[in-house]
């Protein structure tokens, strides 16, 4: 077991780096390629060769996906949507978008800012009134720049032996956790620590305030506009 958590620790910067590029590359190539090519170029060669060092089963992967005017013109898969067992990515593979969503939420935030519906330097107790009352307030602001202090609540449930990837954790589940620490990391608004416990939180807002589920209102607000 150590000798494997050994291999794992050497191997995650690499892995982390390689996604990191992965990522890069799967969002800024295709608008790149759309905006430059010209409409009738058979764009299968160039993306291909792009694209090659994660064309294989034992590298993560992605989906590409090219259009012009709304008609698509490219969509090919990469690499593994598992590892371990080496099933291939699709064109129609769902995933996880993480911490990608974080500029969704806040947008959707803001949205009810300019609405009038709530205020960035609202108390957060104001909208959920479940968390503790803490010796300096926090405000949708401190949520939205990661200053709240609140712990991150995939950490807590890791001590409880569930962590984020062994289970499934809805808003309910993380309230729960949030709701039960007397205590933060530090005073709101003194430091910065990057926490999902924040976002998990100002989506629960969206969906009070607006009386919609947070993926209806960040679909009819956001995304289709």
């Amino acid at each position: 077991d150590r000798l494997a958590l050994r291999r794992h620790l050497r191997i995650a910067p690499t892995l982390a780096t390689m996604l990191r590029r992965l990522l890069i590359a799967a969002t800024v190539l295709p608008a790149c390629l759309s905006a430059q090519m010209p409409s009738g170029r058979d764009l299968t060669p160039l993306v291909n060769r792009m694209f090659a060092r994660w064309d294989s089963a034992s590298a993560p992967g992605c989906a590409v996906g090219i259009d012009r005017a709304g008609s698509p013109r490219f969509t090919r898969a990469f690499g593994s949507a598992d590892l371990e067992f080496e099933v291939p990515n699709k064109p129609e593979t769902i995933f996880e978008a993480g911490s990608i969503s974080k500029q969704f939420t806040a947008a959707a935030t803001v949205v009810l800012a300019f609405d009038g519906k709530l205020k960035l330097d609202d108390d957060v107790r104001k909208y959920v009134p479940e968390l503790p009352t803490y010796e300096r307030t926090i405000t949708i602001r401190h949520l939205l720049n990661h200053t709240s202090g609140l712990r991150d609540w995939g950490e807590i449930a890791g001590l409880s032996g569930w962590p984020r990837g062994a289970r499934s954790h809805t808003h309910d589940d993380v309230l729960d956790i949030l709701k039960r620490q007397r205590a933060l990391n530090y005073p709101p608004g003194d430091r910065y620590s990057y926490t999902n416990s924040g976002y998990n939180l100002l989506a629960i807002i969206v969906s009070r305030v607006s009386g919609q589920p947070f993926a209806s209102f960040s679909n009819e607000r956001l995304l289709k506009p």
